[in-house]
């Protein structure tokens, strides 16, 4: 069995996928930083995100939306001053407005339960055997953005969205070649 052809060769690349990648993630918060880092990786590669991650948990206080949303100016300028994370001013931006989305649908039944639902608390088994086979984005993908815009977030588009759900195990792309696949697959649903 092989891993996954886009993990590595970094060691920090290879333990991401072998202890995050596809693991269902049911904590509202956790998604919420999860989805924000995708957004901030839009135009890069993940491995540069990943290696900038404890950096940007330190500047955003934890990635704690309830402090984010109450942010303004001048916590985007000290942003942009902060050569740890990526300094991109739109990308910043939409990480307060996304903090403030995020704190409505909490509201309203909880950020894990709104994403969840779309796949009815139960991961997506995909069985790729090659990664030509894996899509960039889905029709579910594309509703999921949909509606997360019509909630207020930006940066959330389609493939932006379903590399989310890959990363936090909605759906199960793990080639069925990698060692990974089956032990996600066993992860099951929500309060199992």
């Amino acid at each position: 069995m092989q891993r996954c052809g886009w993990a590595g060769p970094e060691q920090i690349y290879l333990d991401y996928h072998d202890t995050e990648w596809g693991v269902p993630e049911w904590d509202s918060r956790a998604l919420w930083e999860k989805l924000v880092l995708d957004g901030f990786q839009a135009g890069l590669s993940w491995i540069t995100i990943l290696k900038k991650r404890d950096n940007f948990r330190a500047a955003f206080h934890g990635f704690d939306p309830r402090i984010i949303a109450g942010w303004g100016e001048a916590d985007v300028a000290r942003l942009l001053a902060d050569p740890g994370i990526i300094r991109h001013r739109g990308k910043i931006e939409a990480t307060i407005t996304n903090a403030r989305a995020w704190g409505e649908i909490e509201a309203q039944g909880g950020f894990d339960r709104f994403l969840w639902s779309y796949v009815d608390g139960t991961p997506i088994q995909n069985r790729w055997t090659s990664p030509a086979e894996v899509p960039a984005e889905t029709p579910l993908s594309r509703q999921i953005s949909r509606d997360l815009k019509k909630a207020g977030f930006k940066f959330c588009g389609p493939t932006i969205t379903y590399a989310f759900m890959q990363a936090v195990g909605m759906v199960n792309d793990h080639l069925v070649t990698c060692p990974r696949h089956g032990p996600c697959a066993a992860l099951g649903r929500v309060g199992a």
